[in-house]
């Protein structure tokens, strides 16, 4: 695997999350071995967040922000904006975040072909590397996920927000993303928007490799509310790393029947340690409306 040629620089986005960040990093080195990884942190108070910064800063580069946000996300799309003005000559970028983790090895093939499918296809801005999550299939199912090329597929536009056209996590070409004179905007539903004026659907890979945790806990502008806190607790919210494949579960997933059922990530993913309940859980709110209502008349007050 340490002789692929194409290879993205990866990118990790974080902020106070120390056990998270380091998981999402040894994930990559481990599965694949000499990968570029540049972590863009959002000025971490933590201090043990501030300890793993310093450990991966020896191996790795770490970028501390030019911009502070105190939007619901922090910083992170001014984040995402200097990460693609620093690397827009690179072939091919990855974006994960520090709540992310890479669970199989990486083919010395698959880097080459999904940068061929992107320079291929002139209307695809992004390539989704996750599994989709239970909650979602449920939601809003896929019903065209047998691919044509046998390594990708989309999604049917059912209106949702995001996701049809963009996601934060994605493989792009940072050069066709200057061409459309891309510019993050600060939610997952505006960016969707605007890759859905500038390119078709965002592609989804038919063998992905990386993944969010389930139930990590969140922040909502750099803070945790009361509400949050109680709606963490009542999600048993904690670190879920995955098991990491061996290099024979990766061959059997990537060759398994082109008829087979999306790769939903319940479906194919274990913990290593306790697995909570599924289908997992990705924001601790969702479905508490008075947690939801208080969080949001405490945000008001401040």
């Amino acid at each position: 695997m340490s002789d692929i040629e194409i290879q993205p620089v990866f990118c990790i986005f974080s902020f106070n999350r120390a056990q998270f960040l380091d998981n999402c990093v040894r994930s990559i080195t481990d599965c694949i071995p000499g990968a570029r990884i540049i972590v863009f942190d959002d000025d971490s108070d933590d201090a043990e967040t501030r300890m793993v910064l310093d450990r991966i800063r020896e191996h790795h580069e770490v970028v501390l922000p030019e911009a502070h946000g105190e939007h619901k996300h922090g910083g992170l799309y001014w984040n995402m904006q200097a990460a693609f003005e620093s690397l827009e000559d690179e072939a091919l970028v990855c974006f994960l975040q520090d709540d992310c983790q890479v669970v199989r090895p990486v083919l010395k093939e698959e880097f080459e072909i999904l940068y061929q499918t992107l320079k291929n296809h002139p209307d695809l801005g992004f390539i989704h590397p996750c599994f989709i999550r239970g909650i979602d299939q449920k939601k809003c199912p896929v019903h065209d996920a047998n691919s044509k090329d046998g390594v990708t597929y989309f999604r049917e536009d059912w209106g949702q927000s995001a996701g049809v056209h963009y996601s934060d996590l994605f493989l792009t070409l940072p050069g066709r993303l200057r061409a459309h004179n891309w510019r993050f905007f600060t939610s997952e539903p505006e960016n969707d928007r605007q890759a859905r004026d500038a390119f078709g659907r965002m592609a989804y890979m038919r063998s992905p490799f990386a993944m969010w945790l389930p139930e990590v806990p969140a922040y909502r502008g750099k803070r945790k509310t009361l509400a949050l806190r109680l709606a963490e607790r009542s999600q048993q919210c904690g670190f879920y790393p995955f098991d990491v494949w061996s290099r024979q579960e990766t061959v059997n997933f990537i060759n398994r029947p082109d008829d087979s059922r999306p790769p939903v990530a319940e479906e194919c993913l274990e913990c290593r340690e306790r697995t909570p309940r599924r289908p997992w859980s990705y924001n601790p709110l969702r479905g508490k409306r008075f947690l939801k209502l208080l969080h949001s008349i405490e945000q008001a007050i401040r």
